[in-house]
């Protein structure tokens, strides 16, 4: 223990090229989080890794591990493997468990589970079945997050779903799916544990398209995420849902959002990403079981419009931690 009490602190994740976007915002987000952590009193390491996991052998068992790995080598598929291999010796760490990192990491899996408890998720198609005539369905990756892949191209008629899940495989590897493509508002939800291990259920985002052709799919794409200098990244903004003037439709999505983190066993902290068609109905698109923490992204924005400081989640995230680890002994 430190001076203050507090465990020393150890942040690891898997970002190793910094020339590529994602991998930068996990940078800036490990730097941000390690001044939070030393804030609140912690002693902070820093450990980088790729796909040897020995250094997580070397960490103190004494430690909080603030687990920042989104991915290794690049490989979203493998963001799982650190998290299992920190239960294997033992250690505290942030976040939700390997199982749930596993799960929520196969976006088809992860629609199949949550629809087996009764929420709405969008019909899903992989390589090989058959498409309903006269939709409309949104190629994806099967494993990567932070709309890898996406462009106004990734929406599709029916019948070309089969050659473009074939064209993004082979442009940018791995497995690939469609789902059907629910044209309306995009909405995420945060997700903390609070001080008494309950799910807390942020404000939610809605994410406007303001300007854009009739003919250009409103959806997040990697553009909108990452290209700065583009129209998509400055005509997204992000506003956030007024509980009086739509209490229906937030009570609906608190529902499913807590609904979904039980089902799928996250932890700590969690982002759910919605599309609302235009009769109301909520579909869930994905859960992301790690979402950026940066504090200009949206889950620090859901963190201050609920009326809490950076650095109170940053506590809350490492006490859920703690709480994990204490039950588990």
């Amino acid at each position: 223990m430190t001076a203050t009490g507090l465990r020393p602190a150890v942040i690891v994740h898997g970002a190793l090229d910094a020339t590529r976007p994602d991998e930068r915002d996990t940078l800036q987000q490990v730097e941000e989080i390690a001044a939070a952590l030393q804030r609140l009193g912690h002693e902070v390491e820093i450990v980088a890794l790729g796909l040897d996991m020995s250094p997580l052998a070397r960490v103190p068992r004494s430690a909080l591990v603030f687990n920042m790995v989104e991915a290794l080598l690049g490989d979203g598929r493998l963001l799982h493997l650190p998290a299992a291999v920190m239960e294997h010796y033992g250690l505290t760490f942030t976040g939700s468990p390997s199982l749930a990192l596993a799960l929520t990491t196969d976006k088809v899996a992860t629609k199949r589970a949550l629809a087996a408890c009764g929420l709405a998720v969008p019909e899903t198609i992989e390589a090989g079945s058959p498409t309903r005539k006269g939709e409309r369905y949104i190629v994806k990756p099967l494993a990567e997050d932070a709309s890898f892949g996406l462009d106004a191209g990734s929406v599709v008629a029916a019948e070309d779903v089969a050659g473009e899940i074939a064209r993004r495989a082979k442009r940018f590897g791995g497995r690939w799916f469609a789902e059907r493509f629910i044209d309306g508002r995009e909405i995420n939800v945060s997700i903390i544990e609070d001080g008494d291990g309950l799910p807390k259920v942020l404000p939610p985002a809605e994410i406007e398209f303001v300007g854009y052709a009739p003919e250009r799919p409103r959806i997040v794409d990697y553009e909108a995420k990452w290209l700065e200098d583009s129209h998509a990244y400055a005509n997204t903004p992000r506003r956030f849902i007024h509980r009086q003037a739509e209490a229906d439709l937030i009570g609906e999505l608190e529902h499913a959002c807590t609904l979904a983190w039980r089902t799928l066993g996250l932890a700590g902290y969690a982002r759910v990403d919605f599309r609302v068609d235009a009769a109301g109905k909520c579909y869930i698109l994905e859960a992301n079981a790690n979402p950026c923490l940066a504090r200009d992204a949206g889950f620090a924005a859901a963190v201050a419009e609920a009326g809490l400081e950076y650095d109170d989640a940053i506590r809350l995230i490492a006490a859920a931690a703690e709480r994990r680890a204490a039950a588990q002994k």
